[in-house]
């Protein structure tokens, strides 16, 4: 059923979902709602020194709601990093292959390592890290 994976993309206040993942469009959070696509997404960019920020959410969790709409800012901001959202409850063992135990966690990812990790919702953090492992 469907492809395993969304993306939205901002168009002034409003977002919408996208047919098509262009990852460097403005403001592009790709969704991953199986291991299968979130496992060839992994393999295509495992290798890459391009900057991959992943947000482990869950749609219970209230801090991951009140950091929306940041995460949507700060990937408008940053077009060159690549936004992945993955809800623990949907994808359970990626979550625990990157062991996360508290929501929202966001995993900083370069040549298929952790680099950086921000474990709550601090967005003034995930900016400066961001900031520094960007390049």
């Amino acid at each position: 059923m469907g492809s395993g994976y969304s993306s939205y993309q901002n168009q002034g206040s409003s977002f919408f979902a996208s047919p098509e993942i262009v990852p460097s469009s403005p403001s592009t959070i790709l969704t991953f709602h199986s291991k299968t696509a979130w496992k060839a997404h992994w393999e295509t960019y495992k290798n890459s020194t391009k900057l991959m920020v992943i947000n482990f959410t869950a749609s219970w969790c209230g801090p991951c709601r009140t950091i929306e709409p940041a995460i949507k800012a700060l990937a408008a901001k940053f077009t060159d990093v690549i936004f992945v959202k993955i809800d623990v409850d949907e994808l359970m063992s990626v979550s625990e292959e990157w062991k996360v135990q508290t929501m929202p966690t966001f995993v900083l990812v370069k040549k298929g390592m952790e680099v950086d990790k921000v474990v709550g919702a601090k967005k003034d953090e995930l900016e400066r890290k961001i900031e520094r492992q960007r390049f």
